[in-house]
């Protein structure tokens, strides 16, 4: 299955430097990108040859579409519990992180504690998944992900790192921590699945799609990351994502 709005962000752009049509997912410096993310085009239905009206700046799209999505998903069950979805809510706002609030006047107090222990612990997850406290008190953080409209090094370390604060500063149960992405290349999606537990997992917005183009046109290198990744259940479909946290 395809997120519902998987087709309002994948299409065809111009490559101004190129002046060709590419997917507007791909990396345009590797073949096997421009390959895996066409024929993900194709597999989603997507018209070749003319340019779509895609956002130009896709990762924010990406952030309120999920936010509206499980949003939505979520008030369709009836699990009895209080759903509070939104974006960019500090840490420090649910009931395992609230103490941050606390560090942080002291830190802001004493240069020296700033230098010494910094303010990365300060985290605001692009979308939150919380649980609100009937007698009002601080929302329980059930999850936390990380939008991320392809992958990057320097993109894998931010979530690894943001992640590792999260587990290491929590008072209570650890939030589902994953992320949301579009990348089309297994290569880099195992970057991201690979680790420690710092990443539950990373829900792909057109996992069927991608499966498809990976058998289609990936290479062996592409066929061997994509299979390390689903055999290990690392990747999954976005379509799992609202059963993992209704259950979770």
């Amino acid at each position: 299955m395809t997120a519902p709005f998987a087709k309002h962000l994948l299409g065809w752009l111009l490559n101004n430097k190129k002046q060709i049509l590419v997917p507007n997912s791909a990396d345009t410096d590797s073949d096997q990108s421009v390959a895996l993310a066409g024929e993900v085009l194709n597999q989603l239905g997507v018209p070749a040859g003319v340019p779509t009206a895609v956002p130009g700046n896709p990762g924010p799209v990406l952030e309120s579409l999920v936010e509206a999505d499980i949003t939505a998903r979520l008030a369709q069950h009836r699990s009895g519990r209080p759903w509070i979805v939104t974006r960019g809510r500090i840490v420090a706002d649910f009931a395992q992180y609230q103490h941050l609030r606390a560090v942080d006047s002291l830190v802001k107090r004493d240069p020296a504690i700033a230098v010494t222990i910094g303010r990365d612990y300060l985290i605001k997850p692009d979308v939150t998944v919380g649980i609100a406290d009937p007698d009002g008190g601080s929302p329980f953080l059930h999850a936390a992900i990380s939008c991320k409209w392809t992958i990057r090094s320097d993109r894998v370390q931010n979530i690894r790192h943001e992640f590792n604060q999260m587990i290491r500063h929590r008072r209570g149960r650890q939030p589902h921590l994953v992320t949301v992405t579009a990348e089309p290349l297994p290569s880099r999606l195992q970057a991201i699945a690979r680790g420690t537990g710092e990443v539950d997992a990373v829900y792909h917005i057109a996992y069927d799609a991608l499966a498809a183009a990976v058998q289609n046109v990936g290479n062996q290198t592409q066929q061997a990351a994509w299979d390390e990744c689903i055999q290990q259940g690392r990747v999954l479909n976005y379509a799992a994502l609202v059963p993992t946290l209704i259950t979770w």
